[in-house]
């Protein structure tokens, strides 16, 4: 790995680890040198040759950890919150005024999540040097009062840098967590953000997670996130990534008890040389579980979105209900998308469908709206809204619709 200089002396400086702790950081060092950088050989990369992008993007890597000084965030307005903040990864802030703070844990992540593991060289990464990242418990039979915005703000002097960070959200028995995670990048340079996320639902707890940037960024972004659904539990999260240079989502969700749901959608904007993929693992593993996964990306010129996802289905997991669907708009003959569902299914009483399709904005639909007084373009624009807004419509929230309306407005017309 020319690009990348890193030996088990970095582990050696990281401070109160077990020696448990750091034989398992050094047999995942010894196993992301092994493989590399994942590339397209790889089943789960054959769609998104890291191995490539580097190469193309990097002379060098760096994997210290990163500065966490700032002079001044500027936060939203746009309606009451909560906020974390973190700057490049480290927990630098948290807010909780308008909620019951004993109700509240929040402290910098034990990176020792679980000693498992991952076939992903880049979890091998992470699970070697992460440092950095946040711990949050919300305690039982508590709903926040207001959303909570996670800051992820990365500096101006953020640059050749892979940053490697680990967090965890739990939220108890009969709890409540709604979150919106914004990305803001004061960077002009280019850097890899690599991020392993656990997240625990207990007995009738929901979560739901919005990920959204505040502009175009020319970072290189890749999240594992974990997720383990306990009963009646619900699980929400809507992607709307549009802007980053590059961005892969690696989902598993395991339905581990009886009557959770877990709900995936996204809707994406991708522009010249952006590349985003989402991928996803939905582990039916108990009776009457339901999940929806619904993907859907427009492309513009020289762009690439990809979407693999899998449902597997239990031999116990009967009444299973299951719902995948991706849909691409191509703008421009020149963008791409690659569309991969699987399902594997071993119980004999259940609900399961999966769907793809791709092609050009309706021609018949762009007439008529033309024929209504507007232009080619701002008629394909309201078309390209409407095409994505029914995963806006999955948020409740007027005044948090409107923000994420907004933003998507933006990226649709420029950012």
């Amino acid at each position: 790995m020319q690009h990348l200089e890193i030996n088990s002396n970095q582990i050696d400086k990281i401070k109160e680890i077990s020696k448990e702790e750091k034989k398992f950081r050094i047999k995942n060092l010894e196993l992301f040198k092994a493989s590399g950088f994942p590339n397209k050989r790889i089943e789960d990369w054959k769609f998104s040759d890291f191995k490539n992008i580097i190469d193309s993007n990097f002379e060098k890597l760096d994997t210290k950890k990163a500065s966490s000084d700032i002079n001044k965030i500027e936060l939203l307005e746009d309606f009451e919150h909560n906020n974390i903040i973190l700057v490049n990864g480290n927990l630098y802030s948290s807010n909780f005024d308008y909620e019951e703070k004993n109700k509240i844990k929040i402290s910098v992540c034990d990176t020792n999540i679980d000693y498992k593991i991952n076939k992903n060289p880049l979890v091998c990464l992470n699970n070697a040097l992460a440092e950095n990242g946040y711990s949050l418990e919300i305690a039982k039979n508590y709903k926040l009062k207001k959303v909570l915005i996670i800051y992820n703000f990365f500096t101006e002097d953020t640059k050749n840098k892979i940053l490697n960070n680990k967090n965890k959200i739990k939220v108890s028995e009969n709890s409540e967590l709604h979150v919106i995670e914004f990305t803001i990048n004061k960077s002009r340079s280019k850097f890899i953000n690599n991020v392993y996320e656990n997240i625990v639902l207990e007995k009738n707890s929901k979560f739901k997670n919005i990920f959204i940037q505040n502009e175009k960024s020319n970072g290189f972004f890749h999240k594992f996130l974990k997720s383990k659904l306990s009963t009646n539990s619900d699980f929400t999260n809507l992607i709307f990534s549009s802007g980053l240079r590059f961005n892969k989502l690696d989902i598993e969700c395991d339905l581990i008890e009886e009557n959770s749901t877990c709900n995936i959608l996204s809707a994406l904007f991708l522009k010249k040389n952006e590349h985003q993929e989402i991928k996803t693992l939905i582990n039916h593993l108990a009776p009457n579980c339901k999940s929806n996964q619904k993907v859907k990306n427009v492309l513009s010129s020289e762009s690439k979105g990809v979407y693999q996802g899998k449902i597997y289905v239990k031999d116990i997991a009967q009444k299973t209900d299951a719902y995948q669907l991706s849909k691409a708009l191509l703008l421009d003959d020149n963008a791409e998308f690659n569309s991969k569902p699987e399902l594997e299914i071993y119980a004999d009483d259940v609900k399961c469908s999966h769907g793809s399709s791709s092609g050009n904005i309706d021609q018949d639909s762009l007439y008529y709206l033309m024929t209504r007084g507007l232009s080619q373009t701002d008629a394909s624009k309201l078309l390209i809204k409407g095409f994505l807004n029914d995963v806006v419509e999955f948020i409740k929230s007027p005044s948090i619709r409107k923000f994420i309306e907004t933003k998507l407005e933006k990226q649709i017309n420029g950012h």
